[in-house]
């Protein structure tokens, strides 16, 4: 079990080395080569023996344009220290390495991306002798991945948003549509994605609801039937199965958020036949004030 959520958000680039490149694209609109190859590298950048400094995660990723070194550095808080150690490490694996070096930091926390975003200067006033830029991956830039279809569409990218969004009140909408897009990848890489993302959830509940959501998912790749359905893509009354748990998911976040749902909010939701307008009704339950809120816009 990871035990902190410094350790993973990180993590899930080693497990997943594309989605850091990925995250340039999407996250980050940072034109980067195309990847061709990755290596996850030794992140020890003691110098002497007596000081041990070590980053985050370090990757090798080789492109058509040459090869780029990836630090990548978990924060979840301000540290000035880190101004001073940053700087340091690039210029040291570029020493060590001889390639590009790219500093990106991944925080759950918008007051830390903001600090951490901040160039960092050295030199005299006006001329700098070095500048540092770093990269920030956070709540701020992250999207809220709350469908299905979309999490499906890029799993790991829908793992990163839960993760970043750990610690906010839009963590609730993620997880629901998130497990069941893990039931489209392997049953190791479902594990270990879930382990990881419980390790950024803040709050109690969530975690709790996340844990349901996981002991589903084992069930799942541990049932011979449910394998075969995996397998085959296709499972009779699925589209049924979606709704009802599309229905509770939206029932779930409110309950989460403290707020009364009444029976005829409750059974308004749980008799709706369209997922798209159930999908609607889950987006709004992150920021409604009343559970009559959900249907403020209108809709089934």
């Amino acid at each position: 079990m990871v035990g902190s959520s410094h350790e993973a958000l990180h993590r899930v680039f080693q497990k997943d080395p594309a989605l850091l490149t990925r995250a340039f694209q999407k996250v980050l609109r940072v034109p980067f080569p195309e990847p061709r190859d990755f290596a996850v590298l030794n992140a020890d950048v003691t110098e002497i023996e007596p000081v041990e400094r070590r980053v985050d995660t370090l990757m090798r990723v080789e492109t058509g344009h040459g090869a780029y070194l990836l630090v990548v550095e978990a924060q979840g808080k301000k540290d000035e220290r880190k101004r001073g150690s940053w700087p340091y490490y690039l210029a040291y694996l570029y020493e060590k390495y001889r390639c590009e070096p790219v500093l990106v930091v991944i925080t759950q926390n918008s007051t830390t991306a903001r600090w951490a975003a901040q160039p960092i200067r050295r030199g005299l006033p006006g001329w700098d002798s070095l500048m540092v830029r770093p990269l920030v991956i956070g709540p701020d830039n992250v999207p809220v991945i709350a469908s299905e279809r979309e999490a499906e569409r890029d799993v790991p990218l829908a793992v990163l948003s839960a993760m970043t969004h750990g610690r906010g009140a839009q963590a609730a909408a993620i997880l629901e549509p998130l497990a069941f897009a893990l039931r489209t990848v392997d049953g190791d890489s479902a594990a270990v994605f879930g382990q990881l993302i419980e390790s950024c959830l803040a709050d109690s509940r969530a975690k709790e609801i996340w844990r349901n959501l996981m002991s589903e998912i084992r069930y799942f790749f541990n049932n011979p039937v449910a394998e075969k359905v995996r397998e085959e893509g296709r499972v009779e009354g699925r589209e049924e199965g979606r709704l009802e748990d599309r229905a509770e998911m939206t029932l779930r976040i409110l309950e989460w958020r403290s707020i009364p749902v009444p029976d005829a909010v409750r059974e308004r939701v749980l008799g709706c036949s369209d997922l798209d307008q159930l999908e609607v009704w889950a987006h709004r339950a992150v920021t409604a004030e009343r559970a009559e809120d959900l249907f403020a816009g209108g809709g089934a």
